[in-house]
């Protein structure tokens, strides 16, 4: 058209500069502009047409004056102008016409080259000095005028403006910034690289230079740009340099194939791969391109004699790297064996080398690993960890920092160590055992000149950023498990201690033990003692928390001291100096020894007193190594004489020792040193007391005590003078007052551990200590300002008092006083509460600023003296408690306010708590336990109070701070103490609902803050368990009160987030350790998780006794209330998902009524029965209808009375039925143990079988199944009792066994029955066996007495189904791992004690030992398990992008087929099965389109979706005259073999490896077509039922048609190809 055009302007004039003028003036519109380009086009083909110089000058003019002003009037506009999209797409077409103009002109010009002086100006707009101020657009128009005019520079000629053009271009380029580098990189290059080989060498010279910016996008994006010259097909004429041969090239494309945040850069980088392949394929030469560093193998290597194995190579590599675009898991899985064929195809056995460069691998995996799905990030580490266990890589330096790199950031993310589906809660880790046995593996192979280095960096990674528990556990305990081998030297060794800083992070205790533990052991395993010293070795050790890892007496302590015993000769000297200057020494015993006397030795620098005490670490130090020191002599002593090992703790304690005994009488002791002696001897008792320490027997730790004992007289004396003569008078001495009094409780506790005697030095110290003062504190100020000395040594006096006090009270021996007020009482009694001291004198004030910076504040110093304040009134509170009275009057003798007048004192309590800080209410909270219950009847306002703020100073707290655990459990102790409880029941006033609303707040706040409501349940089930136990009448009033609380207790547990589960599941699996690891036996089990809650309340149930009318009474409204709670739940929601809120809750519920069944009686049963069968009604989750059924059989087991009513179940309307007459008939199933107690059984069996006969012919196929299962259950009851006439019914029954026997129908219906006859329910569960005692000689008598005449004391506390009801039912139930409480967590569970011959067990039938599975559920089990069982799949889903492909041109004019004349015959024989489609609106449009295209049937998952109204919508009736068949995706395989057999060809609607274009493929004329899901396509295990797959081309970018879409395109193309065949004459039109 464009041509006619030209021809017929020329035609109108001679002249063609005529035309040119006339087309250059007026508005540049784009038809102008389209037109000149064409017109100069023609003028171009034809030669000057006549027009010779006159018309090469016009070329000129219209290019210098028109066309160049015209580019850049286009592309500079004002600064930040805006840019509208219509203008920009007008402007577009006009730049575009222009560009192809200025071309022409540049050729028709004749003289002086109009293209160089064009392309000079241009480039001079590309230099640095940039266009017009404040415009923009300049580069812009430069750039389309060098694109224009490039490819006309002459190669010769212009040979160096050429390469100065190209340098500019590719500067621009690689710059990226602006719309000039996208029009350099898109159309100046290519046009560039087309127009030689100068401006190619050019460009390619930079790209390839080192130092080119390493920008991977804008590299590949001018590589592909130039592709076809830098990768040149063999036709090629003029050909380039070979990309292929250079190393740059191939690391920008791999760099592209990783790069996860750009899909078009990864697209781009894999066509530079595949052309790069089939360039090397066509042409048939060898090339190789050598890495940078000459001895690795090759990034690229082509040979003619390997074509195949290379294209194979090359074609599963591109495979793997498109289809992990798609990001589906499902997807990618099933490609995944194809990784491993590339590693066979790249390794060479016979040499043990690489034949490609493994960085090709690497790019795989680092797109997996920085995939936006987790799923697949886990699958590809998983996939890279499990490398070495089938095959052995050659080594390869890549592999090294792969592993450093960018695996070790995809191991930082925690939800990769999640649980696999079906995995016990606590088994571990699956990638953290890989990651183990993979790290394991790979040093042993890595080569000894290597390894050490690639240790330390692996160590340094995990320095480098902040971990989280989970991977920093799992990491640490991969690297424990490394053989030894002497890898690490100091280097490695403080690289180590960095990770140890790295766990201090998390606030999980048990994770960051167990992790502190596997750094020590690698420290153990891999350094090399040669190169660290002693010294080295402490400094790391005391990294480690000793009271979370490092305990004596564990496995972990053990571990080190043999370790320290077999290298004690080895190690090295010190190169940077040891602690306290000591001469470093390789002998551990001479270390020690030096270090002790080192420590002691005064420091030369102290000249005064005025000293803060010394930091504790070198105390913590020096008391760890000696007490390593004399373990590891133990251990060489152990066989021989024990007095070696004494004699060597002396040796070490002696200038101890020494320093101690003069401790009373050198009082010009330097004050350092006696501090550091106090701070060591209390450290050493410290380190050998710690949990892990086994103390009996411990030979260590008796002598310890003696030795410290020898010295007790010396440095009580001591104490006293410091504490009682005004020594202590600057604020740094308040530490020493704490370290003193910390030394005065030690000796305390060891002189009452062996007995106290008469004339203790300890007690000669305490009495005067005690009058001392009190005297301090009853010194008044006289008027004056006080003295910073004399405040500081009241502060002293309070401490010393209030440790005194804490002592006799937490010590009876220490109590030789009478309930006679003495001086101390008589003080403590009339103490003003609350007293805050007054700021010293300000001219002291100075000294108290200028003091260190570990002094404390004035306030800190105020909060500790009102802090022991309120120790020593707890102290006289519980002394005197029974002096308090109820109410304030007359003051007895003796006169005691405090105790006497107790609302005054809560009131003080209250004052008290407003001015402490959270971690000193403590003894607070103590005082009002004792107050609370004396004021609670006369003064309950004031009681409500003090339950307000406690309760507000709680709930302010993080559960993470120390202080809260011991806070919360004070504040339970005097809210829910069970006097309180009581008192407040009684009144029934506002402190009774105040408690109830706390106790909800409480309950509340658990779901946050994890462990609360154990407290609580915890102590209020230990206070009601004294009482429970009686057998009083009343004795459980407090607990009936607030039955709520154990209601909540039974039901409590909330649905945690996955992060919350990962967490708890690892620290089981540490638990599962046992004293394996250090961390279990030094760290206490706090027992805070929510299932404890329900332990505990089930274990406080099991201490009820039936027999008692209290308690009876308590269970029967605890099991009223269970119910109702049960309802509400059940009408809150009619329909919730499994695991959710609402099944777990119901499924609690019915667990307690299961433990709570045995102390029912007929007249209570008769109160709730009809709740429990109409609970049998609600459409429940399988859980809870087992513990329905369950229960309901042992109802009419016990009380076959109720065998009426649960008759009249059967006789609801079938509307009613029809969802839950399955219940009902699984309990009919159990008919042999509901008939044990009825001695004449005709009459119920008889009516049992006209119950279920009347369901086995229901249409509906699981209620028949259930109907048929309880048939022939019954049936066998019948035959084995011998009573078989029932007349009419006889045959029938027999006729209905005998049919659903020998069924031979199509599809599942054989299988479903067997598999429900294999059910656990109706096979291996016995509702008797697996309910009551584990001895059998207990069983007869439960079964014999039916529980008439037995209490549940003597029948149910001795042993209890725990595992049957709360383990084992729920893991054959399908209940989240959550819901499994094993027997062990009861076992483990002290807090409620149980009598010595209770015994919890699982059931003694095998259905412990049976796995999951519901039978309804098992066809799609046993195909998944199937499919996942095969290496690798024939053909798999392969989601192309297309390259360059092309649709060819089909011929659409073709006749359509013709309607048959009656309505519903189906013409064609094309089966489409669209049973994976789960969307009405697909379904209703494939329908429409079947039935117009005459298909023989739609299959379909559900007929149900038929009377969906978007089905109905867009199927517009053509479900009416189309056949519908109905096939569940379960029985897919099935249905495809059975179709197969009769001839038909699968075909699959799916991209896959092997799928062939839809214009190549012939269809067959029994065609069945398999579409898939809208989401995941065809699943992998059905691709290999099917005989092909069809494809549709695509052209554009988006990967996917809808389904619907697709479907139709295949229906149309088999139609119109049976069309073609047949030759039928033209169809009736078609509206759509």
């Amino acid at each position: 058209m464009e041509w006619v055009l030209a021809e017929t302007l020329l035609a109108q004039s001679r002249d063609p500069r005529v035309l040119l003028g006339t087309l250059c003036r007026g508005e540049a519109s784009a038809e102008r502009v389209e037109t000149l380009r064409f017109l100069l086009q023609r003028l171009e083909d034809e030669g000057a047409r006549g027009g010779g110089d006159a018309l090469s000058e016009a070329a000129r003019e219209v290019a210098a004056e028109y066309l160049v002003p015209l580019l850049r009037g286009l592309r500079a506009r004002p600064a930040g102008a805006p840019d509208p999209e219509p203008g920009r797409q007008a402007r577009g077409r006009v730049l575009r016409a222009a560009g192809a103009a200025l071309r022409s002109c540049a050729r028709l010009a004749r003289g002086p080259p109009l293209a160089a002086a064009l392309a000079e100006e241009a480039l001079r707009d590309l230099l640095p000095a940039g266009p017009t101020p404040g415009l923009e657009g300049g580069a812009e128009a430069a750039v389309e005028v060098l694109a224009a005019v490039g490819p006309c520079l002459r190669p010769r000629e212009d040979g160096p403006l050429l390469e100065r053009v190209a340098q500019a271009a590719l500067v621009l380029a690689l710059a990226g910034d602006g719309e000039a580098a996208a029009l350099a990189a898109g159309r100046l290059l290519p046009a560039l690289g087309r127009g030689g080989a100068v401006a190619l060498r050019a460009v390619w010279g930079g790209m390839v230079a080192p130092s080119a910016p390493d920008r991977v996008g804008l590299r590949l994006q001018v590589l592909s740009a130039l592709a076809e010259r830098l990768l040149p097909e063999p036709s090629a004429h003029e050909t380039g340099p070979d990309a292929r041969c250079s190393s740059r090239f191939w690391r920008t494309v791999q760099a592209g194939l990783a790069h996860a945040e750009d899909a078009l850069t990864r697209k781009r980088a894999r066509y530079l791969l595949q052309r790069a392949v089939e360039v090397s394929a066509e042409r048939g030469v060898g090339c190789t391109c050598r890495p940078q560093e000459a001895n690795g193998p090759s990034l690229f290597w082509w040979s003619e004699k390997k074509k195949d194995e290379l294209l194979k190579f090359w074609e599963n590599y591109i495979l793997i790297m498109e289809t992990l675009e798609g990001n589906q898991i499902h997807v990618i899985k099933p490609v995944l064996p194809k990784l491993n064929n590339l590693f066979e195809y790249a390794v060479s056995e016979e040499n043990a080398c690489w034949l490609f460069h493994p960085s090709w691998h690497m790019c795989i995996y680092k797109r997996m690993f920085e995939s936006e799905n987790k799923i697949l990030t886990k699958e590809g580490v998983i996939h890279f960890l499990e490398l070495y266990e089938t095959k052995v890589l050659p080594f390869s330096p890549e592999f090294s920092e792969f592993i450093i790199g960018p695996l070790m950031d995809a191991l930082s993310e925690s939800s990769l160590y999640s649980r696999s589906p079906g995995q016990l809660i606590g088994s571990g880790s699956p990638l953290g055992l890989k990651l183990q046995k993979f790290l394991v593996t790979y040093i042993s192979l890595l080569p000894e000149e290597i390894k050490s280095s690639f240790l330390l960096q692996f160590i340094q990674k995990m320095t480098s950023r902040h971990w989280c528990a989970v991977p920093i556990l799992f990491l640490s305990k991969a690297l424990a498990s490394v053989p030894r081998c002497k890898a690490l030297g100091l280097e490695g060794l403080l690289a180590l201690r960095d990770v140890l800083q790295c766990t201090m992070i998390t606030h999980q205790i048990l994770l960051r033990g167990a992790a502190q533990c596997y750094l020590l052991q690698t420290a153990m395993n891999l350094v090399d003692v040669e190169k660290v010293s002693l010294s080295d070795i402490s400094a790391f050790l005391m990294s480690l928390r000793q009271e979370e890892s490092l305990g004596r007496g564990t496995s972990l302590w053990t571990e080190l001291c043999d370790w320290l015993r077999v290298n004690e000769s080895c190690f090295g000297q010190s190169s940077t100096g040891s602690f306290f200057g000591l001469h470093e020494t390789s002998s551990l015993n001479a270390y020690v020894k030096n270090l002790v006397q080192e420590y002691i030795k005064t420091p030369a620098w102290e000249t005064g007193e005025k000293y803060s005490m010394p930091d504790w670490f070198d105390a913590k130090l020096v008391a760890l190594m000696v007490l390593l020191a004399v373990d590891v002599e133990g251990m060489k002593n152990q066989y021989s004489e024990k007095r070696r090992t004494q004699n060597v703790l002396r040796i070490f304690l002696d200038p101890l020792l020494d320093a101690l005994m003069k401790f009373g009488t050198n009082a010009y002791m330097p004050l350092l040193k006696t501090d550091r002696c106090l701070q060591l001897l209390l450290k050493l008792l410290h380190t050998c007391l710690l949990k892990g320490s086994s103390t009996q027997d411990d030979e260590v730790l008796t002598l310890l005590q003696n030795c410290v004992m020898s010295t007790t007289e010396s440095i009580s004396e001591f104490i006293l003078r410091r504490l009682t003569m005004n020594e202590l008078s600057s604020v740094s001495d308040l530490d020493r007052c704490h370290l003193y009094l910390s030394v005065l409780v030690e000796l305390t506790c060891l002189h009452l551990k062996v007995g106290w005697k008469s004339g203790n030095p300890i007690w000669r110290v305490l009495s005067p200590l005690k009058n001392a003062s009190i005297r301090h504190l009853q010194d008044t100020d006289d008027g004056q300002e006080p003295t910073l000395e004399k405040q500081i040594q009241r502060v002293v006096s309070m401490a010393a008092l209030a440790t005194v006090c804490e002592a006799t009270d937490q010590k009876p021996e220490l109590q030789l006083d009478s309930l006679d007020a003495g001086p101390v009482e008589r003080f403590l009694a009339s103490l003003q509460l609350n007293q805050t001291l007054q700021k010293p004198h300000p001219e002291e004030q100075s000294s108290f600023l200028e003091e260190s910076s570990s002094s404390q504040g004035w306030g800190k110093i105020v909060a500790q003296y009102v802090h022991d304040q309120w120790v020593c009134l707890s102290f006289l509170l519980k002394k005197y408690h029974t002096f308090i009275p109820a109410s304030e009057g007359e003051l007895l003798e003796p006169v005691l306010p405090a105790v006497q007048m107790p609302g005054r004192t809560l009131q003080s309590a209250l004052d008290a708590l407003t001015i402490l800080p959270s971690d000193q209410i403590l003894p607070v909270f103590c005082c009002m336990k004792i107050l609370v219950p004396k004021l609670l009847a006369s003064s309950e306002s004031l009681c409500i109070e003090a339950f307000d703020m406690a309760w507000k100073i709680i709930s302010s707290l993080s559960n993470t701070q120390l202080i809260f655990w011991s806070n919360l459990k004070a504040f339970v102790q005097f809210v829910f103490d069970t006097k309180v409880l009581t008192i407040a029941a009684k009144i029934k006033g506002q402190a009774y609902f105040k408690i109830k609303e706390i106790m909800y707040k409480m309950i509340e706040m658990s779901a946050i803050k994890t462990g609360v409501f154990n407290t609580l349940i915890s102590y209020c089930c230990q206070s009601w368990m004294v009482p429970a136990s009686s057998v009083s009448q009343g004795s459980l009033s407090s607990a009936n009160n607030y039955s709520e609380l154990v209601l909540e207790a039974c039901i409590f547990g909330t649905v945690f987030r996955r992060d919350q589960r990962l967490i708890q599941d690892v620290q089981t699996f540490i638990e599962n350790l046992g004293p394996d690891c250090a961390a279990n036996v030094v760290i206490e089990n706090t027992k805070r998780e929510d299932y404890y809650v329900r332990v505990c309340a089930v274990k406080f149930l099991c201490l009820l006794d039936g027999s008692n009318m209290s308690h009876k009474l308590f269970m029967e409204d605890l099991a009223i209330k269970l119910l109702d709670k049960e309802e509400v739940v059940s009408k809150s929601r009619t329909r919730y998902y499994v695991n959710s809120q609402q099944h777990r809750v119901k499924n609690r519920i019915w667990q307690i009524l299961l433990v709570l069944f045995p102390s029912f009686d007929q007249n209570f049963l008769t109160r709730i029965i009809d709740k429990i069968f109409q609970a049998g009604f609600i459409n429940s989750q399988a859980s809870i209808k087992y513990y329905i059924e369950w229960i309901i059989i042992l109802i009419l087991h016990k009380f076959p009375q109720f065998l009426p009513k649960f008759w009249d179940c059967f006789s609801y309307g079938e509307e009613n039925l029809k969802t839950s007459i399955c219940t009902f008939l699984s309990v009919l199933s159990h008919l042999d143990i509901i008939t044990q107690n009825i001695p004449e059984k005709k009459l119920t069996l008889k009516q049992a079988l006209a119950a279920v006969l009347q369901w086995c012919f229901h249409p509906n196929f699981s209620v028949r199944l259930y109907a048929l299962v309880a048939l022939k259950k019954i049936w066998t009851v019948c035959k084995t009792g011998h009573i078989e006439e029932f007349g009419a019914l006889t045959s029938v029954v027999e006729s209905s066994l005998n049919q659903v026997e020998n069924m031979h129908g199509v599809g599942n219906a054989k299988k479903n029955w067997q598999r429900i006859q294999d059910h656990f329910f109706f096979a291996t569960f016995h509702p008797l066996k697996d309910y009551c005692l584990e001895r059998p000689e207990c069983f007869d008598i439960f079964v014999k007495e039916s529980f008439s005449n037995l209490s549940v004391k003597s029948t149910f506390l001795f042993s209890f189904p725990a595992g049957t009801i709360f383990y084992i039912l729920p893991r054959l139930s399908g209940l989240v791992e959550d819901e499994w409480i094993a027997i062990d967590k009861f076992t483990r569970f002290t807090d409620i004690p149980l009598d010595a011959d209770f015994q919890w067990y699982l059931s003694p039938t095998q259905l412990r030992e049976l796995t999951p599975g519901d039978w309804a559920q098992q066809d799609i089990g046993s195909n998944s398990g199937e499919a996942d069982a095969r290496p690798e799949w024939a053909d798999v889903q392969k989601k192309l992008t297309p390259w360059k492909t092309s649709v060819p041109d089909l011929d659409l004019e073709l006749i359509f087929p013709g309607r048959a004349a009656k309505l519903g015959k189906s013409v064609s024989r094309l089966i489409v099965v669209a049973s994976l489609i789960d969307k009405p609106t697909n379904l209703g449009g494939l329908c429409r389109t079947c039935e117009v295209f005459g298909a023989s049937a739609l299959v379909v998952a559900s007929l149900q979706y038929v009377n969906d109204r978007q089905f109905q919508h867009l199927s517009v009736s053509a479900e009416q005259w189309l056949p519908l068949v109905e096939v569940k995706p379960a029985q897919l395989t099935d249905y495809l073999q059975q179709k197969k057999s009769e001839g038909y060809t699968a075909i699959g609607a799916e991209q896959t490896a092997r799928s062939v274009g839809l214009p190549q493929y012939c269809f067959p004329e029994k065609s069945l077509l398999l579409l898939g899901n809208e989401r995941e396509g065809i699943p992998a295990n059905l691709i290999q039922q099917l005989d092909v797959c069809v494809e549709i081309p695509q052209q554009g970018i988006i990967r996917s048609l809808n389904v619907h879409v697709s479907g139709a395109l295949l229906i149309w193309e088999y139609t119109r190809q049976q069309l073609l065949r047949q030759g039928d004459p033209p169809p009736s039109p078609c509206l759509f």
